[in-house]
């Protein structure tokens, strides 16, 4: 089974009891802040070794304002041997909120950091595009030389001048 089929069922789980608290933003925020610690290399050996402790898990992976079902869950997953799943289930839980609350992600990569003014501009386009609200991440990558590159779900704008040279490029070669 992949890593998406076993975590689904508790990504789900979470979005369930998170609806029910009306804490959609909550749990994304302490599975996110569990993911992070858990794909810690180090922290990933730890949690394959049989001496670790339910308590000692749920201590090492809960943020200290989480709600006592986000521990609960945390030793569900700990007594399944699912800890190792957790960024895959943040994932998964993240794409429920966002198509519950009608938002889309996106994340905007530029050849260098770009100005608040300019991140605006590019979510009011998006927002108007897509027909929801939009949240967007911001990354940095110089191989882009100029423009942006948006990756929102299924849908990807290259209007870096990187893609453009190598859209040149396949054109020419045909």
């Amino acid at each position: 089974m992949t890593q998406a089929t076993l975590a689904r069922p508790y990504a789900r789980a979470a979005f369930a009891v998170a609806s029910e608290q009306s804490a959609l933003s909550a749990w994304s925020d302490a599975l996110a802040f569990a993911a992070r610690i858990a794909a810690d290399p180090q922290v990933a050996a730890l949690l394959g070794d049989p001496r670790l402790t339910a308590d000692a898990a749920v201590t090492l992976l809960s943020p200290d304002a989480a709600a006592q079902d986000f521990d609960g869950f945390l030793r569900l997953l700990f007594d399944n041997h699912r800890l190792p799943l957790l960024p895959e289930i943040a994932g998964l839980y993240d794409a429920l909120r966002f198509e519950a609350e009608h938002v889309v992600k996106a994340t905007i990569t530029a050849a260098e950091a770009l100005p608040a003014a300019e991140i605006e501009t590019l979510k009011a386009a998006l927002r108007r595009r897509f027909g929801r609200e939009v949240e967007v991440d911001t990354a940095v990558d110089p191989a882009l030389i100029g423009g942006v590159l948006i990756d929102a779900g299924d849908v990807v704008i290259d209007g870096s001048l990187r893609g453009k040279l190598e859209r040149l490029q396949a054109a020419l070669a045909n």
